[in-house]
């Protein structure tokens, strides 16, 4: 079975090491600035799939944030509990959109079994690493 979201009760937050946390509504999230990216989704021995993913502007993000000085990796969290899963990436792949943030894919709302509300999409990396459901973000240094 799926993980199910409660749109009206869920957030991303966003925090770790930055100058001004903050958490976000569904709402709030598709009015951002967005990006659109044809990405290859490779899962070694099962499928490849090639979508083109909807999704946040991490450098907008970021920004917003403000990324304080000896950051390194963005660690992307799933909820808590039997879904929870947990991946980091290099700020630069973040700052460049290659890891992003996708609500949509195919010009329609991202399924449940993707990761709806969000799940990361990472160009370059295979799929068991695009954490789903994201609802974390944190700027780390390690």
């Amino acid at each position: 079975s799926d993980h199910a979201v409660n749109t009206a009760e869920w957030r991303l937050d966003v925090g770790g090491a930055v100058k001004e946390p903050f958490r976000l509504t569904y709402d709030e999230i598709q009015s951002l600035p967005g990006i659109e990216r044809k990405v290859l989704l490779i899962c070694p021995g099962f499928f490849a799939n090639y979508g083109r993913w909807q999704g946040i502007s991490m450098p907008d993000l970021l920004q917003r944030a403000g990324v304080n000085e000896g950051v390194t990796h963005v660690r992307f969290s799933g909820p808590a509990g039997a879904y929870q899963k947990v991946a980091q990436y290099p700020i630069q792949a973040v700052r460049t959109n290659q890891v992003f943030l996708a609500y949509g894919v195919n010009g329609k709302r991202l399924p449940v079994k993707h990761g709806f509300p969000l799940r990361l999409v990472a160009e370059a990396y295979y799929g068991y690493d695009w954490v789903k459901y994201v609802d974390k973000v944190e700027l780390i240094q390690i």
